[in-house]
């Protein structure tokens, strides 16, 4: 629709100005103060909100196809819409695993018929994301957004080396889930203080770090764009700072869990149960530094749903994974910003332009670019009721967080991806 967005400060150029913005066939029009609507122009007013660039997430999984009773293409995105997300990239442990080109176009198939923001599919780098035989890269590349075996690490140096190389050839980001199988020893959340008291069996740092060692390591020989995958302990920011500055091509990602809790705060819940699990507290403060000095260069949700029984089996059984979408940015605002540990416009180079500029995705609001908007109302105070999601999963750490901020209205392409009820109006009619 055609539409000026009045009463928000609007992030725009790495600044917070004053502007009215007026939307016109998809894309931001102008912007300025006290806007005229023209003939068929629509207004919405807001009193005292952000108008933010749409956040990017480079790491969900949306379940579909193959696992849609865990979550769909609908109610994944619907639940990104909610929590200011205009883009997301999809995380291809799915059936069938997207490893051809006849594979992705199920997957395909199915964000063009659910989608309400942008969805971006990741391919595998092995076939079945098995860690055998490489997925026919050159084929898959024109229509991925990059390559990733997310939910394990391929376990092959050689194998990594070769898909390096061909991702390298091809212009393409791999996208590195860094687990070494053989340290797991049957672990299920970290191997520290908690997991000794409750006769837990834990997993160790060193299985992420070594292989983010050994991949920072294949990057810098194959010349590969690499980025590392939800990034939880302090040695493997270590790494990845020193390969920066050594001039390798890599990037990271945290989650808000990782930033927010540790493994003190476990309780014997599914809830807390995720991969990589939640770690100590010298490994978040040294993730906040990292945060703060760009090391860390994105925060993405890992967006994880399972049904309600396959995490109501407490830690040793529950199901691997939470969900995010719907609470990440409110509860980074409330306990870092509004606590005065993140600057806000640190925290939207996180989790819009950066994660938008490494994966090649528009962000911006300027005359010409993609209305993809989202209006966050710092003011809006509430409870995190997971029972409340529009994702199918429901298992959070956060239920029950009092919180600032919520997103009422996200834009994707000019077209309502969520719009709260309350504004009513041809915002309504159009959700």
């Amino acid at each position: 629709m055609d539409l000026i967005i009045k009463g928000c400060s609007v992030f725009a150029g790495g600044a917070f100005v004053d502007s009215d913005v007026e939307l016109r066939g998809g894309s931001v029009f102008r912007l300025g103060r006290d806007l005229v609507p023209g003939d068929g122009v629509s207004v919405v007013e807001f009193n005292n909100c952000f108008l933010f660039p749409g956040l990017t997430d480079v790491h969900v999984h949306l379940r579909e196809p193959g696992f849609s009773y865990k979550e769909t293409i609908g109610s994944g995105t619907l639940a990104a819409a909610r929590g200011g997300f205009t883009a997301v990239c999809a995380m291809p442990n799915l059936d069938p695993v997207p490893d051809s080109a006849e594979h992705l176009d199920v997957e395909l198939a199915a964000i063009r018929r659910g989608a309400r923001v942008r969805v971006l599919p990741y391919a595998a780098i092995t076939r079945g994301e098995r860690g055998q035989e490489l997925a026919d890269m050159a084929e898959l590349a024109p229509r991925c957004v990059a390559f990733s075996d997310d939910g394990k690490g391929v376990q092959s140096e050689a194998m990594m080396r070769r898909a390096m190389l061909r991702a390298a050839e091809l212009g393409k980001i791999v996208a590195a889930h860094c687990e070494v199988d053989s340290l797991l020893r049957g672990g299920y959340i970290h191997d520290g203080e908690y997991a000794r008291a409750h006769g837990h069996r834990g997993i160790c740092s060193e299985s992420e770090w070594r292989e983010v060692e050994r991949d920072v390591r294949l990057a810098a020989e194959t010349g590969c764009k690499l980025h590392i995958c939800h990034v939880s302990t302090r040695e493997s920011v270590d790494i990845i700072r020193d390969a920066k500055a050594r001039g390798v091509d890599v990037t990271c990602e945290t989650a808000p869990h990782y930033l927010l809790l540790t493994d003190s705060d476990l309780q014997e819940d599914g809830r807390f149960k995720m991969n990589p699990p939640l770690r100590s507290a010298a490994d978040r403060n040294a993730l906040l530094a990292a945060v703060l000095d760009g090391t860390v260069d994105m925060i993405a949700t890992d967006h994880a749903p399972h049904s309600a029984e396959e995490k109501s089996r407490g830690l040793e059984r529950s199901s691997m994974g939470i969900v995010g979408l719907e609470t990440a940015f409110p509860v980074l605002y409330t306990r870092l910003c509004l606590g005065g540990a993140l600057p806000l416009g640190r925290l939207l180079e996180l989790m819009s332009s950066a994660p938008a500029a490494r994966f090649g995705l528009p962000c911006g609001i300027e005359e010409g670019s993609p209305a993809d908007l989202t209006v966050f109302d710092p003011h809006t105070r509430w409870t995190v009721e997971p029972e409340k999601f529009a994702s199918l999963g429901r298992a959070t750490p956060f239920a029950g967080w009092e919180l600032c901020g919520r997103f009422p209205l996200t834009l994707c392409a000019g077209r309502v991806a969520w719009a709260d009820p309350g504004l009513g109006g041809a915002l309504a009619a159009d959700n």
